[in-house]
């Protein structure tokens, strides 16, 4: 997927003060501090330091694998399991849309292998506080959109999803490519469309 659509953009909500096991809503409360000295002009500031080629650890409940397992799956087991090394991913653009202490909205774009809750978290701790993700929308994959490409439920229909896919399909790279990618990885979808 990231041959084709290098970068993909989110809208994440932080939450400042407290920190989670898995970095989101998801997770069991590991840390909280205090948060109300923090300013939008803090966060702000702070936001350039993650734009660009930044380095950054993977989160420990991640699809990442030790030995085939994903790490979330030996998380959930109860083993033992290591952070992954700090490796390099790119933020091509970042932005604070809302500031309502203890929450914060983000909007991200971001290369492949990105984990924006590890970014939340990351803004936290640079903050001399604790975060943890809230919620995450993907707003844009490569030339989709949720704006422009999502189908609603209430156009869930034969007529419509058909419109839909042969849209999609005309923004997806020229046929030798996708041949290609079909041959590579047998039995996979190249792109699902939203």
């Amino acid at each position: 997927k990231s041959l084709f659509f290098p970068s993909q953009k989110y809208t994440a909500i932080g939450l400042l003060g407290k920190a989670t096991d898995t970095l989101d809503a998801t997770g069991r409360v590991t840390e909280e501090k205090p948060y109300e000295q923090i300013t939008k002009g803090d966060l702000e500031n702070v936001l350039q330091k993650f734009t660009g080629e930044i380095m950054q650890v993977p989160p420990l409940y991640s699809a990442l694998k030790k030995d085939g397992e994903r790490l979330s799956t030996l998380m959930k087991r109860g083993e033992a399991v290591e952070a992954k090394p700090a490796r390099p991913v790119r933020v091509y653009s970042l932005s604070l849309q809302q500031f309502q202490p203890p929450l914060f909205t983000l909007d991200v774009e971001c290369g492949g292998g990105f984990y924006v809750r590890s970014l939340v978290s990351d803004i936290g701790k640079e903050l001399s506080t604790c975060a943890t993700m809230q919620e995450l929308t993907r707003t844009k994959q490569g030339p989709f959109t949720l704006e422009e490409h999502a189908l609603y439920e209430d156009k869930w229909t034969i007529d419509e999803i058909a419109r839909s896919l042969e849209h999609c399909m005309s923004l997806l790279p020229g046929e030798p490519s996708h041949k290609k990618l079909k041959t590579e990885h047998p039995g996979e979808t190249a792109v699902s469309c939203e």
